[in-house]
């Protein structure tokens, strides 16, 4: 946790109410997500109970398995999911655009639009990824068979389900996660994991503090958990009973018909609370306007989505039960470099979040006091435009003479440290060099260079594009390292 997060924690203790840490929305929010609240049995490796899932608060479709333990019923319950999922997904594959590639010699088509599904919590997302995992692999012959839409849903749960490990991406979404990304509240992180706590910090009715609103929704009789896990008193005293009852009129159609009604009424009951809580979260989080680099990474989000789905229509197989060794090296780099670039997109577009790497002595903020926008350097063989300006600030200046900077206003444009010499006021004068960003011209274009009086801030951390690593084909993988049988048994 930052200094400054642990402040606003303190804050929202003292004030009674959660405190902001983003000026604006850092994830996407499509204009017609899935919402889906599962419920597991306890007790069993994630067998689904029941789900209610739409895409608007209006549009709530329960899905219930009367006997979780039933293999059967557990497939029907896929099959009635994909009926939903599926077409809910196929809406978003009805236009395309053209994107210009390899320097715009070539162009590839993606999706206009993307589908995104939104859960309560974390677990949520597990419960989907082992759901998708249970499922992606079976048949719809041989033995046990399902449905032909079983497998195909156990491919996309496991590919949002991959999707949302990728820091900055928007597909698959805990609303506990989306909310904290960008409010404090006054509890512990482990706290945070409860939704109708987190969103008593964030919107407590009127006469009440966070923390009261937060421990009255941590009452199951007041909102019951936000799914998967059930409360055990509801499990040992209503739910136990209804599925037993359920189970004992198997030979009676009409007493069977009313039991099945009656556990749908307390399975219903059960999910309701989160799915009007998972709207007004969603409601919350359209209220902030949307950071400036929220679109790039939708747009990362909608290429994964459109080949995706070219690789389902092609008959390609289901995802591997484990990454070999290159692909599991291919994916740790893909995330740590997602994860670099979202910390940075994110400090970019949010002074709040920049303010953390200030205070860390990873950037500053001054004000330019000499300019000169007109400076060629003519050292080398043909001249080139290098203005230089000064910047005078309060701050500390850790970076060394030579080091590279970058400013927010002008994340093209290199600033590189020619002189940093304290004041005895406790000022900083810091001489920059300016390159990129200013045309191929020796003259700087209006606004490309600061301007005296202006405000700017300085980093090192970079927004601009991160290379991949290489990495050997699977084929010429070393056997150590799980390559090809044949090359180590000769």
């Amino acid at each position: 946790m930052s200094t400054l997060r642990a402040l606003a924690r303190a804050q929202a203790v003292a004030a009674g109410r959660a405190q902001p840490v983003a000026t604006v929305r850092h994830l996407h929010l499509s204009d017609r997500p899935l919402v889906l609240v599962p419920l597991a049995l306890a007790g069993e490796a994630n067998a689904p109970l029941a789900a209610l899932v739409g895409s608007a608060p209006e549009d709530a479709r329960l899905l219930v398995v009367p006997q979780p333990r039933n293999r059967d019923q557990r497939f029907a319950f896929a099959a009635e999911l994909a009926g939903v999922l599926l077409p809910w997904l196929d809406s978003f594959r009805q236009v395309t655009e053209a994107v210009a590639v390899d320097r715009g010699r070539d162009v590839r088509h993606r999706y206009v639009d993307a589908p995104q599904l939104l859960v309560p919590n974390p677990a949520g997302i597990t419960f989907l990824r082992l759901f998708g995992r249970s499922t992606r692999f079976r048949r719809p012959d041989g033995e046990h068979p399902v449905h032909p839409s079983v497998p195909v849903l156990g491919r996309w749960l496991t590919f949002f389900a991959e999707r949302a490990e990728q820091p900055g991406s928007s597909a698959l979404l805990a609303l506990t996660d989306a909310l904290t990304v960008h409010w404090a509240t006054g509890q512990s992180a482990v706290e945070d994991l409860h939704l109708p706590a987190v969103l008593g910090w964030l919107d407590p009715p009127p006469g009440s503090t966070g923390a009261e609103a937060a421990a009255r929704a941590e009452d199951p009789a007041v909102c019951p958990p936000a799914g998967p896990a059930t409360d055990p008193d509801f499990d040992n005293h209503r739910l136990a009973p209804a599925i037993e009852a359920y189970a004992a009129a198997e030979d009676d159609p009409v007493a069977r018909a009313e039991a099945y009604d009656v556990l749908c009424g307390l399975l219903r009951d059960q999910l309701t609370p989160t799915w009007e809580l998972m709207w007004r979260g969603v409601g919350l989080l359209r209220a902030l306007p949307a950071g400036a680099r929220v679109a790039g990474r939708w747009a990362g989000d909608r290429d994964a989505f459109t080949g995706f789905a070219e690789h389902v229509d092609a008959g390609g197989g289901p995802q591997p039960r484990r990454d070999g060794a290159v692909a599991a090296a291919v994916r740790l780099q893909r995330l740590e470099r997602a994860s670099t670039a979202w910390a940075v997109q994110r400090a970019y577009d949010d002074p709040l979040v920049m303010a953390e790497h200030r205070l860390a002595g990873e950037a500053f903020v001054g004000e330019v006091t000499l300019a000169d926008p007109k400076r060629v350097d003519d050292s080398g063989r043909r001249p080139v435009l290098r203005p230089r300006i000064q910047v005078v600030t309060t701050e500390p200046v850790p970076m060394p003479v030579g080091a590279t900077l970058y400013s927010p206003a002008r994340p093209g444009q290199k600033a590189t440290v020619v002189f940093v010499t304290p004041g005895a006021d406790g000022k900083t004068e810091v001489v920059l060099e300016l390159s990129g960003g200013m045309g191929r011209g020796l003259t700087a274009p209006a606004g490309s260079v600061p301007e005296v009086g202006e405000r700017i801030c300085l980093t090192g951390l970079s927004d601009g594009f991160l290379p991949g690593g290489a990495f050997p084909a699977p084929e010429e993988t070393p056997w150590t390292h799980g390559g090809p049988p044949g090359r180590h048994e000769e």
